[in-house]
């Protein structure tokens, strides 16, 4: 196969994203396009590129091939190159087969979700884009192309959230995420003029740069390790700059499928994974980053307990298992960690596009308690989001539960026990809000009996029912031993692999055992708390946990305030009272010497003959004292 077909895999998405823009600007300036022609090039592109990415996966089958293709010289400095390259290995390749594969259902999802929506092209433009953008991301073969793909996604995620932009809480929500992520990405930026710096003499692929790693100081090595998690962290909403994921659900539901399932919020993830040579020699580094996601996913678990909105809840809950991806890929466990992100694509993605045929059938309400009784309104709907919640909760044999297994199992092989604690307990509380979502919505009494739901279309059912398989056997590629199977994303990634920890068969049935329970107990305690909810009770919640322990307020005041009255001070002091004044003083005095110029051109023939006289006059006397 010619290595030239990678950069197809990123071509397709992003040549439809541009016919697809195009023929919008067509459609609305000239003659109207319908809107099947949209559906099928927008939804195409994500399958052909799977389609393409699956021909490489099969033969890297049984060798550890790395498949690379130089495009195009991007860029060239005083005789250093950087090309438009492409990477395939595995890692990589597994990527994109599920962000495409996932991507494209979730395309064929958003085919009928916004089927009545006028910027129908527009959309499917952006969507592209999307996808585009983060195939390259993956796909970049070193750093500097990474983060092209990874501005992409950032712009394309603003573009997305403020899609309704005549709200203007969507604006506001786009906003705040595009600098949240700016902030993240300003640590990326620094990490990587300091790789550069130290380590880019003999190329900034990531093939040179694993072999320059280890000539640099240690101590540059943990700042750049540091410097790029910031990165990760804003990308993947961890603890400090987690604010934007709540408000980007502001945007359409596919596109919050998109965002928390298989693409950019798993950038982070994949970015330490992809670093992993890099945090292989700071294993301290690796140790923070553990502890961030930690502290993330029982954050992140704690508030979910008490939202309403169904998104939002579902927000929170994708901020809280990216919390165990880092923690897996922090302690070393890189395939653990990109195993949690395989299965979280597809019980995630089913989770929130269940979660928009809810809101479609009753004409886009998204409070929990203004729902219920869903389970016989929207049979199909209710089955699939009961596998997904399963999924999520860690129940066998559904796929959350081995991949969380093998996170946890990470954390106590490792000796890291208040972290394997957080894990338990967040894993209670997983269990707890998402069966309290479940059973509000569906089990609960009808909050409106007169309501008639909107039809939902084979466009959105569809794709449930595949991505419910998904949540039921993603997992089995990651069966233990103990239960007779193998890892098979461990022996996929096993040539960089370093997770390796060996626990006692009895102790990892001890473990297993305490996961299982910890799902039972907080389904349990949802069950008794809200199966078959009286609608008619709507809870008012108030308090810290009901206020997302304040810290949007927090931000605000001590933060944003700051920086306002900063620009206030800059914009009224210095610019009005120096650099106006310095400006504006110039212009005057220009215009003074402009109207003292103007009183000589004044027609006067006498003035002028009088003026050339007193001209020659002091010419003659010059040349007559010189030639003395």
């Amino acid at each position: 196969m010619s290595n030239f077909l990678l950069a197809w895999i990123v071509l397709i998405p992003l040549l439809s994203s541009a016919a697809l823009g195009l023929m919008y600007l067509f459609s609305i300036k000239i003659v109207k396009i319908p809107n099947i022609v949209f559906t099928l090039i927008g939804v195409s592109a994500p399958f052909a590129s799977f389609w393409i990415a699956t021909t490489f996966f099969l033969q890297m089958i049984g060798n550890s091939e790395i498949f690379l293709y130089k495009a195009y010289r991007w860029l060239g400095v005083d005789g250093y190159d950087i090309d438009m390259g492409f990477m395939a290995d595995k890692l990589s390749i597994f990527m994109v087969l599920f962000i495409t594969f996932v991507g494209g259902l979730i395309h064929l999802y958003a085919s009928g979700y916004m089927k009545n929506d006028d910027g129908y092209g527009k959309f499917f433009f952006y969507f592209n884009l999307f996808i585009a953008s983060m195939l390259l991301l993956v796909l970049a073969d070193s750093p500097i192309i990474m983060f092209i793909g990874w501005e992409g996604v950032g712009v394309c995620s603003y573009f997305l959230i403020s899609y309704y932009y005549e709200d203007e809480k969507n604006v506001q929500a786009g906003n705040k995420a595009f600098i949240a992520n700016r902030v993240g990405d300003l640590g990326f930026i620094i990490a990587m003029i300091t790789m550069f710096y130290y380590a880019g003499a003999n190329g900034f692929d990531y093939i040179n740069l694993e072999a320059s790693m280890a000539s640099v100081p240690p101590d540059v090595l943990t700042f750049i390790g540091l410097a790029l998690f910031v990165g990760a962290i804003g990308k993947s909403a961890q603890i400090p700059l987690f604010v934007w994921l709540p408000d980007a659900m502001a945007g359409p539901t596919p596109v919050s499928a998109l965002i928390h399932a298989a693409t950019m919020v798993t950038a982070g993830v994949y970015m330490v994974a992809r670093f992993h040579f890099l945090y292989d020699l700071i294993p301290d580094v690796g140790l923070i980053i553990a502890y961030v996601g930690a502290f993330s996913a029982l954050f992140a678990a704690v508030i979910a307990t008490k939202q309403t909105d169904i998104k939002k809840i579902l927000a929170y809950s994708t901020m809280s298992q990216l919390g165990y991806m880092f923690i897996a890929v922090g302690l070393g466990g890189y395939s653990v960690g990109i195993f949690h992100v395989f299965t979280h694509a597809f019980f995630k993605a089913l989770l929130f596009m269940g979660a928009g045929a809810v809101i479609v059938a009753l004409h886009h309400e998204q409070n929990i308690f203004k729902m219920g009784g869903m389970k016989n309104k929207t049979p199909l709907v209710y089955f699939t989001m009961l596998i997904a919640t399963l999924a999520i909760a860690g129940i066998p044999p559904f796929a959350g539960f081995f991949s969380k297994d093998e996170i946890l199992l990470t954390a106590f092989g490792s000796g890291e026990y208040l972290i394997w604690i957080m894990g338990v307990v967040t894993a209670v509380l997983t269990a707890y809000y998402m069966f309290r979502l479940l059973f509000v919505v569906f089990h609960g009494s009808n909050y409106k009996e007169e309501r008639k739901l909107h039809a939902l279309n084979k466009s959105i059912t569809m794709p449930l029912v595949i991505l419910a398989m998904g949540s039921m056997f993603a997992g089995l590629i990651g069966v233990p031993e103990l239960l007779g199977g193998h890892n098979l994303i461990g022996i996929w990634l096993s040539d960089w692999r370093n997770s390796s920890l060996h626990v006692a068969h009895d102790t990892e049935f001890i473990l297993m055992a305490v996961n299982i329970l910890a799902a039972i107990v907080g389904i349990s305690i949802a069950y008794k708390k809200f199966f078959k909810y009286d609608m008619k009770i709507v809870p008012q919640y108030e308090g810290m946990i009901w206020n997302k322990f304040y810290i949007d307020e927090i931000y605000d005041r001590f933060i944003v305030q700051k920086i306002k009255k900063i620009s206030i001070f800059i914009s009224y002091k210095v610019d009005v009272n120096i650099i106006d004044m310095v400006v504006m003083g110039l212009s005057r005095s220009f215009i003074r010497g402009g109207h003292f110029i103007s009183k000589l051109q004044n027609a006067n023939t006498r003035f002028y003959a009088f003026t050339m006289l007193i001209g020659i006059s002091v010419i003659s006397t010059y040349l007559i004292m010189v030639m003395r």
